[in-house]
């Protein structure tokens, strides 16, 4: 929480409010981490910094004053005294205006020793009770108080003078204090006066204090106000229970620290796992540079953008955007760039395109709107100009899962970013590599822009370079075991996570291996035997088992999808395909009926899923295994 200076003088808001002029302070929690190393210095707990920072309101109302506490200001060459935490004295020796710390100038310091060496000298006049208080508010503080006294006496009384005062109708002193607000000229208060007015705690047992002006304008240089504590020996009314709730699923808290490997190969399958944070990104400098570049660019410009990145699955995308992101986030901690805010969102886990407006305000300001209201507030943050708008870096994963017939949503993400108030930077990702000529419409695809980065499929020497990193000069492979690997993969799809899988599939059938190898090393043997698991699974032996024109059917499949770019597709489109392939391999062409059969068969089988039949030539069919597994399964036979 802020602590403040207590009020410096209180002036009169119309006869009505009484606010203090105040001056506040900030601890050091309150300032942001990466700005607290500028201190150099150990903090005490009883320190705090005077705040100059702009924005702060220094006008308040004095019934926002909770307690007294008091201030002292030390030269920077002073240490700092210790005291205990419950008296409520703090000490000051630097100022911290939102972007460094500074000793305070020695003016201040000398005019404070002065105010100091005068009060030794004389302390000031005690106030009397009169001169705290106004005579109306004394006068029904002290009637109502005794006969809140009198009434301790006996239990039921107390348990009816609660029930009376929380009924306004019925209650004396809502009445009493009724008159006494219109007599004074004051305004009706809120909803929330009112509650404050008929508590009993707040209304009586802890009275604010009026301070007169005549007093406080001849102790202006003061530093401690006293604010008195009333203790009565009433307990609180009894809470409503509130409404019990299911418990939310949680995952249970680790008590242990998690154990280290037991041997080499245990530790080579904790580094070559697919979510472990490697160290660098070997094989991607370029791309990392490119998009990096572009970033910054935006961020010390000010302005938005949007580039495109494509590739393949399993070639790096994700995880070179994140770790740009990470070296842009340690810049601007550094001050060296401007800071920013990143939003990040995934087609894969959106039950529907539209809902990506509803992630994308929620993560922005905490709404939480419906999909077609969150489009037009969005909209309207992105094209009306803010005068200290953060930059914001949106990252876009799976973008070829938002598209819609419309192409709305689409157009909106990448129309965002032109508007010059924006301060909008989109980063695209998208498994396609032509997915705007292919199914964006001209208006989208001329939104999106010209900057695209696309990421090549891992050769095999990037596949060992790779795993070679990972191992990090741990010894558990054969250098042919490695690159047996890696040839495999990058024959087929280059993709560098399903090499990890491979490698750490190795580890394991060569740690409970029943004929162990004196070296202790995953041998080429133990790859081959990984790599026949990982490719040997039932659909993959139900694919090989197939018949000529089931195998055609499902190359047809996967020709469709890569001409648009979309996994889906209708039955009609896939027949189209699979006429040219046979005319292609010079088989006979089957006819509709027969490939509505092999359509059955092969999701009978659950190789595909398929749409009703009720909508016969255009049902919707998408495959149920990855493509790699089918173009293996298919090359292999």
């Amino acid at each position: 929480m802020w602590t403040h200076f207590f009020p410096l003088f209180l002036s009169a808001a119309g006869s009505q409010e009484k606010h203090a002029v105040v001056q506040w302070f900030s601890r050091i929690t309150e300032v942001p981490l990466n700005k607290r190393k500028l201190l150099r210095r150990e903090v005490s707990p009883q320190e705090i910094f005077l705040d100059k920072a702009p924005g702060y309101d220094t006008d308040i109302n004095v019934e926002t004053i909770i307690r007294n506490v008091q201030v002292i200001f030390l030269a920077p060459e002073e240490a700092v005294p210790v005291t205990s935490k419950r008296e409520q004295i703090f000490f000051v020796k630097e100022s911290w205006d939102g972007k460094c710390f500074k000793p305070l100038s020695p003016g201040l310091l000398s005019e404070l020793k002065e105010v100091e060496k005068n009060e030794r000298v004389g302390s000031p006049i005690p106030l009397t009770e009169c001169q705290l208080f106004p005579s109306d508010i004394i006068c029904s503080l002290k009637a109502e108080t005794d006969r809140i006294t009198r009434s301790t006496v006996k239990t039921k009384n107390i348990h009816m003078e609660i029930e009376s005062r929380h009924s306004a109708s019925k209650s004396s002193l809502s009445k009493e204090r009724r008159s006494q607000r219109v007599a004074n000229g004051m305004n009706t208060p809120g909803a929330r006066k009112k509650l404050q007015l008929n508590s009993m705690y707040t209304g009586t047992l802890y009275p604010i204090l009026m301070v007169s002006n005549k007093y406080i304008s001849n102790t202006t240089q003061n530093l401690l106000l006293v604010i008195e504590d009333f203790d009565f020996s009433l307990q609180p009314e009894p809470k409503t229970p509130k409404t019990p709730r299911n418990a939310t699923p949680r995952i249970p808290v680790r008590n242990q620290a998690t154990e280290k490997p037991a041997n080499v190969l245990e530790e080579a399958r904790l580094r070559l796992h697919v979510s472990a944070i490697p160290g660098s990104l070997p094989c991607r400098e370029e791309e990392f540079q490119d998009i990096y570049n572009f970033v910054e660019s935006k961020l010390i410009d000010g302005t938005g953008g949007c580039m495109y990145i494509s590739g393949v699955p399993g070639t790096g995308k994700t995880a070179t955007v994140h770790e740009v992101i990470h070296c842009l986030q340690q810049a601007a901690e550094n001050d060296e760039l401007p800071s920013f805010q990143l939003i990040e969102i995934n087609g894969m886990k959106l039950t529907d395109p539209h809902q990506a407006y509803v992630q994308i305000l929620q993560l922005l300001t905490g709404q939480k709107v419906t999909a077609t209201h969150a489009a037009v507030l969005l909209t309207k943050l992105f094209c009306t100009p803010g005068p200290k708008r953060k930059t914001t870096v949106l990252i876009v994963d799976e973008l070829d899962l938002l598209w819609t017939r419309k192409q709305d949503v689409m157009y909106n993400l990448f129309d965002w970013p032109t508007q010059k108030q924006a301060k909008l930077i989109i980063l695209a990702i998208a498994n396609t590599m032509d997915l705007p000529e292919r199914i964006m419409m001209n208006r989208v695809a001329s939104r999106l822009g010209l900057t695209r980065m696309s990421f090549q499929p891992y050769t095999y020497k990037q596949l060992q370079q790779i795993i070679s990193s990972r191992l990090n000069h741990i010894k558990a492979f054969e250098e042919d075991a490695i690159q047996l690997v890696s040839r495999k993969v990058a024959a087929l799809s280059g993709d560098a996570r399903r090499c990890l899988d491979i490698c750490r599939r190795s580890t394991e059938i060569c740690e409970f291996s029943s004929q162990k190898i004196a070296s202790g090393l995953v041998s080429m043997a133990h790859v081959m035997k990984a790599i026949d698991e990982m490719f040997s699974s039932p659909y993959i032996n139900a694919i090989r088992n197939a018949s000529l024109h089931e195998q055609m059917f499902l190359k047809a499949v996967i020709a469709e999808f890569r001409r648009s770019g979309l996994e889906e597709a209708t039955l009609q489109q896939i027949y189209h395909q699979h006429v040219a392939l046979c005319r292609i391999e010079g088989l006979q062409i089957p006819t509709v009926s027969e490939i509505m059969a092999i359509c059955s068969r092969l999701g009978a089988c659950r190789l595909l899923l398929v749409e009703s039949n009720s909508k016969y030539f255009h049902m919707r069919v998408r495959l149920n295994i990855s493509q790699e597994d089918v173009m293996y399964a298919l090359k292999q036979d």
